[in-house]
């Protein structure tokens, strides 16, 4: 069953058509990705489905019980309010009511009985109690506190709680635009497991590939304008889509020889034009439109690293490095040595320190206790994640060129713009301000500017963020055949496996293991060893302290030095006494409890006539307030104590 069908739609901003005359067909629990180089439509396409555009021409045919939820790609800077009132606004009709419901009952502060007994009236004649519930089960499910400020959750949380809108509703057809942006390995994982879970349509874009072949079982891809639609998963469609693009490029070459020849023929002499046919005259101008018409492919990111010379065979050793902030340790008890030609991956979640360990091997950073010694001959390039290395009053080239009009790469002189078109810059986006940049362009642009730096090391944080499959490819191929060491921060699992040969993995308390291999290497590992934990966990206290202190680091940070050993005595390890180790024992069960606890008196709170005694209700109230407030000191003393 069919629940979109879009017939000779278009789209166009400006004079070049975005969706050129497009039909498709969504159907039912289809899990549907969108491919396509960045700025082919796929996002135009997904607001087409959602409703918050209109079509230049064709119909766009629902089925009438069609329900659809749309998630974004950008969060919305304007979040305010509780995680349960942010997921209610999902439910139109009863959303407000139970966001108003719960933040009177919740917050003493907020507490009017009279007002609650109206939106108590209000919902039993809605039926609200009934998605109230849905609210409560899809925040369970979720994995989310309900009464968090969802302004101070991450990134990722945001976007979980952003999904949980999207689904309270039951849609049949969620649209999702980039969910696994900028989302680390485990919410990945998650997010993964949880669509494969859904039993409605799901049309997604997404450039992670590992993502792409575990979720979608159908493939709709945009070329040039042009919509086609595949069956299968990821990699059926690149088998397929390899032998259709060999087939079109044989019926180009049979076009233009065929063209060729005409155009020879209406050139001979006077005779030849006494005599030739007008049907053939007519023919030929028809020829020259659809060549003309011909939206060629563009071309490839030509990526190339401008060589340096050979570093000594020590890159980077730390001898017991640890480092904190304020209380807060970030690396702890770290010993690596790292040789020329190593290829390391640095993998775990948001916000756990991976970029404050980057720091401290580049030198930005000074360890807190243990050493850290630098080998010989290095030439580091570093894309960094803040893109700090960008001027935003250059233009795209100028940034890359530092005003030059020719570059040199591996010997060879080369004009800026012929450099910038290697990684898909047209003169006017090279002329651009790099503000008027997609997220996209702005990371093919540090490319470009990190790959003309001589360099025998590259250091690499989140450099996947925002570009296409395509390029993401090439990238990895380079990474493959770079002369030199690499440091790559990604949460893009199939680079990470093609790329890496050894792995540091985030353990938790600022501990990192290094291990042979790439993520899944790590994952079969993790089967077989009770000592391991999962990447996903939730980072500790560290988490966000680290990205703070990243922020504050200087763009001008001391040099690296060839030896640490003046700061290499090794930290105090402070070992919890006995009556303090028992406390931090009992405190996971003593969590579980209050948990237990607040659950329950939740659900009394939200059951029909709980009002009826008031002072039942107002005691309940209390309790529940004291339990919250019990639960948070819990958390603190726990998380002093774990950092003890």
């Amino acid at each position: 069953m069919a629940l979109l069908r879009g017939q000779k739609l278009s789209v166009a901003f400006g004079a070049v058509p975005v969706l050129d005359d497009i039909s498709f067909v969504i159907g039912n629990r289809e899990k549907t990705a969108l491919v396509g180089r960045n700025g082919e439509g796929k996002s135009t396409l997904l607001k087409l489905l959602a409703g918050t555009i209109d079509a230049d021409a064709g119909e766009l045919n629902r089925d009438s019980n069609l329900k659809t939820a749309y998630l974004p790609q950008s969060v919305p800077t304007d979040l305010e309010g509780s995680v349960y009132s942010v997921v209610a606004t999902g439910l139109p009709g009863v959303g407000d009511l139970l966001a108003q419901y719960n933040q009177l009952s919740q917050d003493p502060e907020a507490f009017d009985s009279a007002k609650l007994q109206r939106v108590q009236d209000q919902l039993e004649a809605k039926d609200g109690w009934t998605a109230g519930q849905r609210v409560e089960e899809t925040i369970s499910r979720m994995s989310l506190d309900a009464q968090s400020d969802i302004a101070s959750l991450s990134g990722g949380m945001k976007r979980r709680v952003l999904l949980a809108q999207a689904i309270v509703s039951a849609p049949n057809l969620l649209l999702l635009d980039e969910p696994t942006n900028h989302l680390d390995i485990g919410a990945i994982d998650w997010l993964e497991n949880y669509i494969n879970t859904l039993h409605c349509s799901v049309v997604f874009v997404t450039h992670d590939r590992a993502f792409l072949n575990r979720v979608a079982n159908a493939i709709i891809e945009l070329d040039r304008g042009v919509l086609s639609q595949w069956p299968g998963n990821y990699e059926t469609y690149q088998k397929r889509k390899q032998e259709a693009l060999e087939v079109e490029a044989q019926h180009n070459a049979l076009f233009d020889k065929k063209l060729a020849q005409e155009e020879t023929w209406i050139r001979q002499g006077i005779k030849a034009r006494r005599t030739r046919n007008e049907g053939r005259v007519r023919a030929l101008k028809a020829l020259r439109e659809q060549h003309r018409a011909r939206r060629k492919r563009s071309g490839n990111v030509n990526l190339a690293t401008n060589e340096g010379e050979r570093s000594g065979k020590l890159v980077f050793e730390t001898d017991a490095m640890s480092f904190a902030y304020d209380t807060t340790t970030i690396v702890n008890d770290l010993s690596i040595t790292v040789l020329r030609d190593d290829r390391i991956g640095i993998i775990g979640p948001n916000g756990c320190g991976k970029s404050t360990l980057i720091n401290l091997l580049l030198g930005k950073l000074t360890p807190s206790s243990g050493s850290i010694r630098h080998g010989t001959q290095l030439q580091i390039a570093y894309f960094d994640q803040l893109r700090a290395a960008l001027d935003q009053d250059k233009s795209a080239a100028d940034n890359v060129s530092e005003g030059q009009d020719n570059i040199e790469i591996n010997g060879v002189s080369k004009h800026i713009m012929s450099y910038m078109q290697d990684f898909l810059f047209a003169p006017d986006r090279a002329r651009a301000p790099i503000t008027a940049l997609s997220g996209g362009e702005t990371n093919r642009l540090l490319l470009a500017k990190l790959f003309l730096k001589p360099s025998n090391v590259l250091v690499l944080d989140e450099p996947s963020n925002d570009l296409d499959v395509e390029t993401l490819e090439l990238l990895e191929a380079l990474l493959s055949d770079y002369k030199g060491t690499v440091v790559l921060i990604s949460h893009d699992r199939e680079l990470l496996d093609n790329v890496v040969t050894r792995s540091l993995i985030y353990q938790g308390a600022g501990k990192f293991i290094d291990v042979a291999g790439g993520y899944t290497d790590f994952l079969r590992e993790l089967e077989t060893s009770k000592g391991l934990k999962p990447v996903f966990e939730q980072a500790d206290t560290a988490k966000g302290k680290s990205a703070a202190l990243t922020s504050q680091v200087e763009s001008t940070a001391t040099p690296l030095v060839t030896d640490s050993s003046t700061n290499n005595n090794k930290a105090t390890q402070n070992k919890l006494s006995y009556k303090l180790q028992r406390e931090l024992d009992a405190l996971p069960e003593k969590i579980s409890t209050l948990e237990t606890s607040i659950a329950e008196l939740h659900k009394s709170i939200a059951a029909p006539g709980f009002y009826d005694d008031r002072d039942k209700a107002d005691k309940a109230l209390l309790q529940l307030d004291k339990q919250q407030t019990e639960l948070e000191a819990t958390y603190t003393r726990w998380e002093e104590l774990e950092g003890l």
